[in-house]
């Protein structure tokens, strides 16, 4: 099995040098940088009322307006798109040991916080023993501690870490100066003089219509070309489509529909719009506890009735790619598709999937689906008002089922908590939701078999279908914790021989990363020719972003 060699790999990364660094920015005088233009980022999640930076919480305003990604850095940042390579970044290197259960780390020399004092060592340490706090570590790091020999870390875990080395590499460094002090680093909301980074961008004013960050003069990769972020966070998407449209706002990430008419017209010489595939999929939840999808013969019979290539350009209005694939595996994880699964796909074929049906015991009268039990097909398609793509890839399944199968699709769009709650408690009948993201073919597969997510109270984090097969269990604990390739690439096969023949969820789409952004003042962003990053601000590739952005001629 052939993988990522920047995501696995067993000898340590070698790092981009800071004046590699630096030349990639805009290499200007603080002159330059001081006049240059700045550039406004937009959320649309309306005021956000109380100031908190702390970047471990997911409700602070630093995390929900994003700006957390640009005052405090990861060790490494991981391309969710493109080659998905990791490139170092507090990190001088990296390397695992061959179960991933320890990270050796040489911090970067030369990375001072940005009060002036000294990145070290005991900063990496203390960040990660903060973030194993239980009322923070949502990411499950189980870190069982560290040893310091010089300027060498070796971060010890309780599991391996191979399919969640981008959640490890991602912790945010935060100084230990500062935050050794804090009673309860899981609530404080680090503001005035604690908030201290190494990031780019330093705080210059707090309010709850916008955040205002200056350009560092003294930040270790070199010269910023931006020398000011605004964030501003909107009412909803269209008062944020307005504001990217009208030139108020530079930089967001959301889905746009008619993003033709609404965006890329008002400018078509600098208004730009890039997706960028990830390994995860939207992907149809369906209940497997209850009819019809009990049967996994009606699961396999919508899998060939489904049409993705009208997912994508109808309801995604093409920012995505289709999943064709029998291993619900997208293009970028083509590499991890076992050879007797290459080029066996779906495809729109409703002969095919009333065989299936008949053959199993299924009936029809006046065209409609009746099961064996001489009961009509229905069921239940939900997604949360007002996400229109997928209200859209609603109406598209809804026909797609009735047209081709006979069986009767009804549409419901609750609010958020009337779809969540359903979700997590088992209690709904088919879903749209998206994966796990862990970078491999693991966060599907996790995603839609894995028992794992079934709290002991029934409540579900994914599985939301409720899939449950001793020997998929297994293959998936044998890949998460494997030593070797060999064992992986046997899991894999399990695990794609099962999916494709049980059916527990069928992606529709990859779900990828958006970013919408003009070129006004500046140039270097990622594009669909280099993918070093994905587009999204609200990712911690932003700044590496920052650290390419040069002034347009």
């Amino acid at each position: 099995m052939k993988l990522r060699t920047s995501l696995i790999a067993a000898t340590a990364i070698t790092a981009l040098g800071v004046s590699a660094l630096a030349g990639c920015s805009s290499g200007g005088s603080d002159d330059t940088a001081a006049g240059g233009a700045a550039l406004t980022i937009a959320k649309p999640d309306g005021a956000i009322t109380t100031e908190s930076n702390n970047p471990f919480v997911g409700d602070s305003a630093a995390s929900k307006y994003g700006y957390a990604k640009v005052v405090f850095e990861t060790l490494a940042l991981v391309n969710q798109t493109g080659d998905r390579g990791t490139t170092p970044w507090l990190a001088e290197s990296l390397e695992w040991n061959d179960d991933y259960t320890q990270l050796t780390v040489v911090p970067r020399e030369g990375v001072t916080w940005s009060d002036g004092e000294p990145f070290t060592a005991d900063d990496i340490v203390f960040s990660f023993e903060t973030a194993s706090i239980p009322a923070l570590d949502t990411a499950g790091l189980k870190y069982e501690g560290a040893e310091v020999d010089g300027d060498t870390v070796v971060l010890s875990f309780g599991d391996s870490k191979y399919v969640n080395q981008a959640r490890v590499l991602h912790v945010p460094i935060v100084p230990k100066h500062i935050w050794e002090k804090f009673d309860d680093p899981a609530t404080d909301p680090v503001k005035g003089d604690d908030l201290v980074g190494t990031g780019p961008y330093a705080m210059a004013n707090w309010s709850t219509e916008s955040v205002t960050l200056d350009a560092r003069d003294d930040y270790w990769a070199g010269d910023l070309a931006v020398p000011e972020l605004h964030y501003v966070s909107y009412g909803d998407n269209t008062a944020l489509t307005t504001a990217l449209a009208n030139g108020d706002a530079d930089w967001a990430q959301a889905f746009i529909p008619q993003i033709e008419e609404q965006f890329l017209s008002a400018d078509p010489e600098h208004n730009q719009f890039l997706a960028s595939p990830t390994t995860g999929s939207a992907t149809l939840f369906m209940n497997l506890q209850q009819k019809p999808f009990d049967d996994p013969a009606f699961r396999q019979a919508l899998a060939w009735v489904i049409d993705r290539d009208a997912y994508v350009d109808i309801a995604r209005e093409g920012a995505s790619e289709p999943v064709w694939s029998v291993t619900g595996l997208s293009s970028i994880l083509e590499d991890e598709i076992q050879p007797e699964f290459q080029g066996v796909d779906y495809k729109v074929d409703a002969d095919k999937a009333r065989d299936l049906l008949e053959t199993a015991g299924y009936t029809w009268k006046d065209d409609a689906l009746i099961d064996p039990d001489g009961t009509p097909v229905s069921f239940t398609l939900s997604v949360p008002s007002g996400w229109s793509d997928w209200n859209t890839a609603q109406e598209l399944i809804a026909e797609d089922v009735k047209d081709g199968i006979g069986a009767e699709v009804k549409i419901d769009m609750p609010d958020w908590g009337g779809w969540a709650d359903p979700r997590d408690n088992g209690t709904f009948s088919a879903i749209i939701h998206w994966l796990e993201d862990s970078g491999t073919a693991y966060g599907l597969y996790t995603s839609t078999m894995d028992p794992r997510w079934i709290s002991p109270e029934g409540k579900a984090g994914f599985n939301f279908g409720r899939f449950d097969d001793p020997a998929a269990t297994t293959a998936l604990n044998t890949y998460a914790n494997a030593s070797s390739d060999e064992e992986r690439t046997a899991a894999i096969d399990t695990l794609q021989t099962i999916f494709s023949e049980q059916v527990p969820a069928i992606p529709l789409g990859a779900h990828p990363l958006l970013g919408e952004f003009n070129t006004r003042n500046y140039v270097g962003w990622p594009s669909e020719t280099d993918t070093y990053a994905s587009a999204d601000p609200t990712q911690p590739n932003i700044v590496q972003i920052l650290t390419k952005l040069k002034p347009a001629e």
